[in-house]
């Protein structure tokens, strides 16, 4: 059978406790670390309603896309003032 979400996230939580060594009152703080990395395993986010989320295109900074063509953005040249 295979695990569950829940089952994962829980078995991660115990483990990062046993890791730092028992501490008290920090069970909260190893839960959501574990949600944290099923969610980053996973590679998406869940919305509200349970569906799944594509995460955005990353868009680029440097240069402009043109049909599918990426034209690199203009050098800048340093401007050299002259001593008088």
């Amino acid at each position: 059978m295979a695990e569950t979400r829940e089952e994962w996230i829980k078995k991660r939580a115990y483990a990062l406790w046993e890791e730092e060594g028992y501490p008290t009152g920090r069970d909260s703080i190893h839960w959501e670390q574990a949600r944290h990395e099923r969610d980053t395993l996973e590679g998406s986010a869940s919305s509200s309603d349970g569906k799944e989320v594509k995460p955005k295109a990353k868009r680029s900074v440097t240069g402009s896309k043109t049909n599918g063509v990426v034209t690199p953005a203009p050098k800048r040249t340093a401007s050299r003032k002259t001593a008088s």
